[in-house]
């Protein structure tokens, strides 16, 4: 791992200052995502971090602070917190793809957005797409499954949107997916990293199987303008 590991306990902030600095937004110290495309924020402590919070609040209802749990006013409330594994990959994953895989481009993109808010409403958001490079199957010419990326940074991109229409699971279409989008991310020297549920013991061991290891638990502070 490079010496700028450091930089995955808060890859929200690092991101929006690296690769993703076109898309931030700073309130009040605190480093956002355009809502159009990202509802989450990241800060460096010690910070006092209610005027950014609030800030935010009146530009999207619903959205999440991701590592460090931030103070917010009583004009917003703390929904839950959601923990993740992070994980990462240190090594291109060995799989063959059975399947066509193609790289989604504009035309693809309702496509894309009815699928991942079809599984993981919330998260997606219309502007999305253009974070990073997205990759799709189609069967009978319907987008049945996607991987792609999200947060970026000068060392690691994370793989993200990783979403298989229910009706085409245990096909292995997610597998040949995230070995596709990790080995492109390697060819740019950069290292795959991916957030998943900790909960979500299923597709951790899926990860794991294919190479990835658990770094760390990071929170995911989903909040809600009052």
């Amino acid at each position: 791992m490079p010496e700028t590991t450091y930089k995955l306990d808060n890859p929200v902030y690092y991101s929006l200052t690296e690769i993703h600095q076109p898309f931030a937004l700073e309130l009040d110290g605190i480093h956002y995502y355009h809502p159009d495309f990202c509802p989450f924020g990241g800060f460096i402590q010690p910070l006092s971090t209610e005027k950014g919070v609030a800030h935010y609040a009146q530009l999207t209802d619903n959205f999440f602070i991701v590592g460090e749990r931030p103070s917010y006013d009583d004009t917003v409330q703390l929904v839950n917190e959601l923990v993740c594994d992070q994980m990462v990959l240190l090594q291109p994953i060995s799989i063959v793809s059975e399947d066509k895989i193609i790289t989604l481009d504009t035309t693809h993109k309702e496509a894309l957005l009815q699928l991942v808010n079809l599984v993981q409403p919330g998260y997606f958001k219309t502007r999305t797409p253009e974070m990073g490079n997205y990759y799709g199957i189609f069967k009978d010419g319907i987008l049945v499954a996607v991987t792609g990326e999200r947060m970026k940074m000068d060392q690691y991109t994370e793989i993200s949107a990783v979403i298989t229409h229910p009706e085409h699971t245990g096909k292995g279409y997610a597998s040949q997916l995230v070995a596709y989008a990790a080995h492109l991310i390697f060819q740019e020297n950069k290292i795959p990293y991916l957030h998943v549920a900790s909960s979500n013991t299923r597709a951790i061991n899926v990860y794991k199987k294919l190479g990835f290891t658990t770094r760390r638990k990071i929170s995911f502070w989903n909040l809600t303008s009052q």
